[in-house]
């Protein structure tokens, strides 16, 4: 079959490696000039920086990708576990290391939550519990038709803790807010607000403090450059700076796609662009029904972010690989970012300072400080173009009072990047970064499935989609749709 790929992002890159490898002819238009959608690579003045994911979790789901298409991802890929996972700044000043290694992070605990210690495996117990509940029946699964369902246990639904809050959970097994706060965070990992998101979402820490978290050895867009080489060596065309402007059907299946002017007949479509995007401004007027189209306008995106790249002639012996910056009051936060849609006035600020583990991300004696702090969707609530200096001298100020002393006086190469650069430069619904928002208890059901419903031959895959964001579930949504293209198309 001849299959158009939208979009070299991971699930892009995914899909169509996996469909050349079973003999298909795949060719992939991308917008930009080269792979890896949201899993970018930025260059200056002798700086690398890792824009997208900063930790590789569930790397069986990527070795699993290599080995169907005849490879080996470690003949490729050096992961690299990392200790601490992270480091965790409070505002009294405590400082909390945490490792993948149980016994190495009580030790951290009894430290400064002595009360909370027992209570740590207990919870992360918990957390694998969710995830034995909920793997195989929500994110292996298609959740397509009458056949992914009926193998559901219904009954198991009560049983993977939907019905509570991330946060009430995690406060009902913890007294210490350092520990609150810390098993808080993960919840942002995909976009989503631990004050609203379901319980279920506990699963996340289980993943990486359970399973491990990984560096890939030069870094994470190393893993785009790889798939990118994976499917070149099984044969996928590529075309860069080829925007799709539409998707044309006949008698309600895909036909062709329009790029640069251009029409390219397609047998099957899969889209690795925003799911939202796509529905609403790429397909043929009247091919979806007013009702979906509303549905889809509805649909609450995760949060955005506000980054800063920056260049840095020093190292500060309080930045590991990864630090995290924590606000004073966690829920306030969440309520500016979902609720009134603004920035944060005391914002958790994330460092990801990849020259700790790479030193040539920088010059010798420098650092290349990634820096993220969580942020609304687009709305007219916030005017980035008017606020968005204003607020990188707040967050550099702020890091400054919590230890990084004369960081302003030691930047050397700045680089800011908001929700509207990300909407810009990836067309993600809103400008959000993991796709769909999982504030709500049904979420693993609500976001859009792999296939279309309404266009045969249309396909999804990325976080906007099934089973979600992140590396690893996008991999899977690459597994989900070619599942679903063999069930439907041979």
């Amino acid at each position: 079959m001849k299959i158009s790929v939208i979009g070299a992002g991971i699930g892009g890159l995914a899909s169509a490696s996996l469909l050349a490898s079973k003999g298909h002819n795949v060719s992939i238009f991308e917008k930009n000039s080269r792979v890896g959608g949201k899993m970018d690579l930025y260059e200056a003045e002798g700086f690398r920086f890792d824009t997208g994911p900063s930790l590789l979790t569930m790397p069986y789901l990527l070795e699993k990708l290599f080995n169907e298409c005849g490879e080996k991802l470690s003949e490729h890929l050096e992961l690299i576990p990392l200790s601490p996972i992270c480091r965790y700044n409070y505002q009294d000043g405590t400082k909390f290391d945490c490792f993948d290694d149980r016994f190495n992070t009580i030790h951290e605990i009894k430290k400064i939550a002595p009360e909370d210690a027992e209570a740590y495996s207990k919870f992360l117990d918990y957390a694998e519990t969710i995830y034995n509940k909920t793997a195989n029946a929500f994110i292996y699964n298609p959740l397509y038709d009458f056949s992914d369902f009926k193998s559901l246990d219904l009954f198991s639904f009560f049983g993977i803790d939907a019905f509570s809050k991330v946060s009430d959970r995690i406060d009902s097994y913890f007294k210490s807010e350092y520990l609150r706060k810390f098993f808080k965070r993960f919840t942002t990992y995909n976009g989503s607000s631990p004050y609203l998101a379901p319980a279920t979402l506990n699963v996340i820490p289980h993943v990486e403090l359970n399973q491990g978290g990984f560096y890939v050895d030069g870094g994470m867009y190393k893993i785009a450059e790889t798939l990118f080489w994976l499917a070149g060596t099984l044969g996928v065309k590529f075309h860069f700076k080829a925007e799709v402007t539409e998707i044309r059907t006949s008698n309600n299946s895909v036909s062709s796609i329009k790029v640069n002017n251009q029409i390219f007949e397609s047998d099957l479509i899969i889209a690795n662009s925003d799911a939202t995007e796509i529905y609403l401004n790429l397909l043929p007027e009247g091919s979806i029904l007013e009702k979906k189209k509303v549905k889809l306008q509805n649909i609450e995106p995760s949060c955005s972010g506000f980054v800063m790249l920056l260049g840095v002639d020093k190292q500060y012996d309080e930045l590991v690989h990864h630090s995290i910056f924590f606000s004073e009051d966690y829920e306030f936060e969440f309520k500016q970012i979902f609720d009134q849609k603004v920035m944060p006035d005391d914002p958790t600020i994330y460092i990801a300072n990849t020259s700790y583990s790479n030193t040539n991300h920088a010059p010798e004696g420098c650092s290349n400080l990634f820096i993220l702090v969580n942020a609304p969707y687009l709305s007219n609530e916030y005017d980035w173009d008017e606020k968005a200096e204003e607020y990188g001298s707040k967050v550099i100020t702020e890091l400054e009072s919590r230890g990084l002393k004369g960081l302003s006086k030691h930047i050397q190469f700045k680089k800011t990047i908001t929700p509207k650069d990300f909407y810009k430069k990836y067309l993600s619904n809103k400008g959000s970064i993991y796709g769909t928002s999982s504030n709500d208890k049904f979420a693993a059901f609500i976001r859009p499935r792999n296939k279309s419903r309404e266009i045969n031959g249309l396909y999804f895959v990325g976080g906007s989609t099934h089973p979600g964001g992140g590396i690893p579930l996008v991999v899977q949504s690459a597994f989900n749709a070619v599942n679903l293209i063999e069930r439907y198309e041979s």
